[in-house]
């Protein structure tokens, strides 16, 4: 479980870093889209190798599978041309710790109903809480 913790801690790390680069080269491109567009190419590439090194399996029953799941890559597509055009005009920690508010609030939904499949977890007031002071702490950082 630790090397879990360790590889989400990373990609956590990750996003604010990605939201940075990003939204620097759409500033410098002059195109927000494009600097998504250029990032989900190098995406597509970087996956495309490690499924090729993993054995490249799976691919043929992405037709049975349910379409609903797809929703994912939307949802990928809009958080990075969102980060990518509004962290320039927002700043980056202030986009950020929206986006961690955002996703405290959905993982506390889909944990609490069970949603997509999950495994059921009651929203108790102990993890109420916590998204309560989440929500306390962007408020102060939009106070300076």
């Amino acid at each position: 479980m630790a090397q879990y913790a360790l590889i989400m801690l990373l990609a956590g790390i990750g996003i604010p870093i990605l939201a940075t680069l990003n939204a620097a080269l759409g500033v410098r491109l002059g195109s927000p889209a494009a600097a998504a567009t250029i990032l989900f190419l190098i995406a597509l590439a970087s996956s495309a190798v490690f499924f090729a090194l993993s054995g490249g399996q799976g691919m043929a029953r992405v037709a049975a599978a349910p379409k609903h799941l797809l929703l994912a890559g939307v949802l990928i597509a809009f958080y990075v041309l969102s980060i990518t055009y509004i962290a320039p005009h927002f700043g980056v920690g202030n986009a950020v710790f929206f986006v961690l508010l955002g996703q405290l609030i959905s993982a506390a939904a889909i944990d609490h109903f069970g949603l997509f499949g999950a495994q059921a977890t009651a929203l108790g007031p102990a993890r109420l809480g916590g998204i309560a002071l989440m929500a306390a702490g962007v408020w102060l950082t939009q106070q300076a």
